[in-house]
């Protein structure tokens, strides 16, 4: 919790604040957030789009309904809990919802963290080897420079970046996947024509939709992302109305991606590819085209990055405060995000297409089960309970 000692919190009611959050606030500003974190490990190089959805062709339009539903109900979920619980950092979050084992959650999303910002890491690198002549050593200390300056200034800053950045990624993506089909749009038809699911022999629907429930599941290591702006919520209303708009604004730049992939499938070119988007970008738009995706590309490092260690670092800044101690100062924050970058660095040499088709789908059954199997049950409970306790019905 922002400001407060972390640990099981009873739900008291919040006091009045001087000025109330307005709309954006209340049900924007999560579904941006969400979004800002989600884009690295999410979708950013388009290899989790073929690992979660598109490898099934026509099929992976199921992948994409169970991708909708997922992140709705789950953020719906996870923010009124965090509201009436008043639990804004990730320890004092899990210590409500799991007791004891929230340390393995703990664990959990540290390593998930690094994991992303390596697997962003690897795609850049691997943009930069093509697009760009200078060493991706050179692109990579800029990034972690940039990311120390971020965490030195502040949430304001913070969140700033990430509203003005989630709007610029969103129009981004829009317009590389307009590009794509723009030319292509009868190879889309023809895969849903034929019901081509010929990349994945003996592919099924309901390999499509759990899919899907993995893609989900391990971009649940994006709530901690989000929970310091979750004080802005004032209802339950704001927390289901935060919820929807954070399952449409993350679904749309999948479907996009599913969709430009589609235009060339099966091709192994793209679909094999460690990036299929640069791969997709370079054959409808050439060697310019590629470079402005490099220019998102690290754009979405930077975005990434950031939302991942602001995490972390708010969750040692609850533990600080636990023992009465001061919270982390704006060098100590800078350096602790360095590190957590060089550690990534480091992991990205396995390479993406192994760090995603193995690191993501062992961390999805991890927060699946640590987190969403939790909130939908125990959560929800509680969640009744605190607000029947309160009188609390409806906004």
């Amino acid at each position: 919790m922002s400001g407060g000692q972390a640990g099981v919190h009873a739900p008291t009611d919040r006091p009045g604040a001087v000025a109330q959050p307005g709309w954006f606030s209340r049900l924007m500003l999560p579904a941006a957030v969400f979004l800002s974190v989600l884009t690295g490990g999410g979708y950013a190089s388009g290899r989790e789009i073929v690992e979660y959805g598109a490898k099934f062709g026509a099929y992976g339009v199921w992948s994409i309904v169970a991708i909708f539903v997922g992140f709705t109900v789950i953020s719906a979920i996870a923010y009124e809990f965090a509201r009436v619980f008043h639990a804004y950092d990730y320890r004092t979050y899990m210590r409500n919802l799991i007791g004891p084992a929230w340390i393995l959650f703990d664990v959990l999303f540290i390593v998930m963290a690094v994991l992303v910002i390596a697997i962003v890491t690897s795609a850049a690198e691997e943009i930069v080897a093509t697009t760009v002549r200078i060493p991706s050593l050179v692109a990579l200390l800029v990034v972690i420079g940039i990311v120390g300056l971020i965490m030195f200034w502040g949430r304001r800053f913070l969140e700033a970046f990430k509203s003005v950045g989630s709007l610029l990624l969103y129009v981004g993506f829009i317009a590389f996947a307009a590009m794509v089909l723009a030319g292509r749009w009868e190879a889309v038809q023809a895969v849903f024509a034929r019901g081509d699911t010929s990349y994945v022999p003996g592919a099924t629907v309901g390999a499509a939709v759990f899919s899907g429930l993995l893609y989900v599941g391990y971009n649940l290591v994006v709530v901690p992302g989000v929970l310091f702006v979750l004080d802005n919520l004032r209802s339950p209303k704001d927390s289901a109305g935060a919820g929807v708009l954070t399952g449409l604004v993350s679904t749309v730049p999948f479907i996009l991606t599913y969709l430009a992939v589609m235009a060339f499938y099966p091709s192994r070119d793209v679909l094999d590819a460690p990036v299929p988007w640069l791969a997709m970008l370079e054959q409808v738009g050439g060697a310019g085209l590629g470079w402005v995706y490099t220019l998102v590309v690290f754009y979405t490092l930077v975005d990434t990055s950031t939302g991942m260690i602001h995490a972390i670092l708010n969750r040692l800044d609850s533990a600080l405060q636990e023992y009465g101690r001061q919270e982390l100062g704006g060098r100590h924050r800078s350096a602790i995000a360095v590190a957590i970058l060089i550690a990534s660095v480091l992991l990205s040499r396995f390479g993406i297409i192994a760090l995603v088709a193995q690191g993501y789908t062992a961390m999805a059954y991890g927060f699946l089960l640590l987190l969403a199997l939790p909130l939908v049950t125990v959560g929800l409970y509680k969640i009744a309970k605190a607000r029947s306790q309160r009188g609390e019905v409806t906004a």
